[in-house]
């Protein structure tokens, strides 16, 4: 860092020293933070608007050097700034270490007052933020709460532009299924661990039918993400807890609103999962996530969810209103990057009877089996990749659901020379 930053980071860290020394010893716990959060509050303008932009100073050094999260306070950070760069998370000792106070102030002073009273009622809180440097609006999806009683947040850099749809590979048959155009309902799931880039998926197939397709999209998210300027479609964006109470009232709400398509962000709890159910069943198309390796996975897992009362209709309605299911995976490359490998099914009429039979074993031979539906296994892309040189034998098959399969595929095949 040259000599500049340097000096704007010591005044940064004497500015919090002073904050911090205003914190009695004798206050803990809890109540020790809503007394910072009530000393920030009371803070003078300029003063917060100068831990504002070290804040932000923070998040614009993810843009320079390709991190995805940012990590910051709490127990277990250690009082270091830590970054997640092509799926690595490290610590970058440049920033030098913060006090659990000087960390709480920090956080704090970027929350508005109301934000802070649901962080100390529910312990968490999942929020938007945004930084604008040289006319540019960088977006993060932020989840603030408590580590061994320290106040913690990750934070993740939304894409600032989306991806092409033709970028994610997809088969025309699965482009069909995904567009407005083509099909005009269902429900389509995106499906895979927690950073493994759902959301941008989703984005790109959001963006597509926008510039494709005239209609009307209502996306509920927590928080939301990637805002889509309205094109071919009028796109309205709720945020859970800003626009609407919840991912269910936002869906039932959405219902009245005229749309075309509904993207619930995350389908979380059983009523979002009856609702988006019940939304497909009225004629919409529904896009959706959760968070589920395989595609077999994800239908088992939506039937694990809801009462037991409510399976058996479950399975039926499921059967009538599933379309397609992409379970995805970001795999280490051999460039050091990472690079998207996905498992596709697409809701065939001998799939739909599987699961209205509740014979989901049947399901994955029928995408091995699939290829000219625009279906594959999770294995066979990962074969693909290995086979164009972009990821190594041992991360197929680490990154493989079913490991035994994956090794006969790759013993299968002779890998071409460069």
């Amino acid at each position: 860092m040259d000599t500049a930053v340097n000096a704007e980071i010591a005044e940064t860290k004497n500015t919090l020293k002073q904050l911090a020394a205003q914190v009695s010893d004798l206050v803990r716990g809890l109540e020790r933070h809503i007394f910072i959060g009530n000393m920030v509050s009371n803070l003078p303008d300029d003063q917060r608007r100068f831990l504002k932009l070290a804040f932000d100073a923070l998040l614009l050094r993810m843009h320079e050097n390709s991190a995805s999260d940012i990590d910051f306070g709490g127990f277990g950070a250690q009082g270091k700034v830590w970054y997640r760069i092509f799926g690595l998370k490290r610590a970058d000792d440049s920033w030098g270490t913060f006090t659990p106070d000087e960390s709480s102030i920090m956080v704090q002073n970027i929350l508005s007052d109301r934000q802070r009273q649901f962080l100390y009622d529910r312990r968490n809180l999942d929020f938007s933020y945004s930084v604008e440097d040289d006319g540019k609006m960088f977006r993060f999806r932020a989840d603030a709460y408590l580590d061994l009683e320290e106040v913690a947040l990750n934070m993740r850099a939304i894409n600032e532009q989306v991806r092409h749809i033709g970028e994610l590979t997809f088969h025309q048959s699965v482009l069909n299924v995904l567009s407005l155009a083509h099909t005009k309902a269902g429900l389509i799931l995106i499906t895979g661990i927690t950073g493994s880039g759902k959301s941008s998926t989703l984005d790109s197939i959001i963006d597509m039918n926008n510039h494709t397709v005239d209609g009307h999209i209502a996306i509920i998210g927590s928080p939301i993400e990637y805002v889509h300027k309205s094109d071919k479609c009028i796109v309205r964006h709720r945020e859970v807890g800003r626009d609407t109470l919840s991912f269910k009232d936002g869906a039932v709400e959405a219902l009245r609103q005229d749309p075309d398509i509904v993207m619930i962000a995350e389908m979380r709890d059983p009523d979002t999962i009856m609702t988006a159910l019940e939304i497909t069943d009225s004629g919409h198309k529904v896009f959706s996530t959760l968070h589920t390796a395989s595609a077999v996975e994800s239908i088992d897992r939506i039937v694990a969810e809801v009462p037991p009362v409510e399976q058996e209709r479950v399975w039926q309605r499921l059967g009538d209103v599933l379309q397609c299911v992409v379970s995805q995976k970001l795999v280490p490359s051999l460039d050091g990057k990472r690079v998207l490998a996905k498992e596709v099914l697409i809701a065939s009429p001998s799939v739909k009877a599987a699961i209205k039979n509740k014979n989901t074993g049947e399901i994955y031979q029928m995408i091995q089996e699939g290829a000219e539906l625009g279906m594959n296994t999770m294995e066979q892309d990962l074969r693909r990749l290995y086979m164009q040189r972009k990821i190594s034998k041992e991360n197929a098959v680490n990154y493989a659901n079913n490991k035994r399969r994956m090794e006969q595929l790759l013993s299968a095949g002779v890998r071409p020379a460069l």
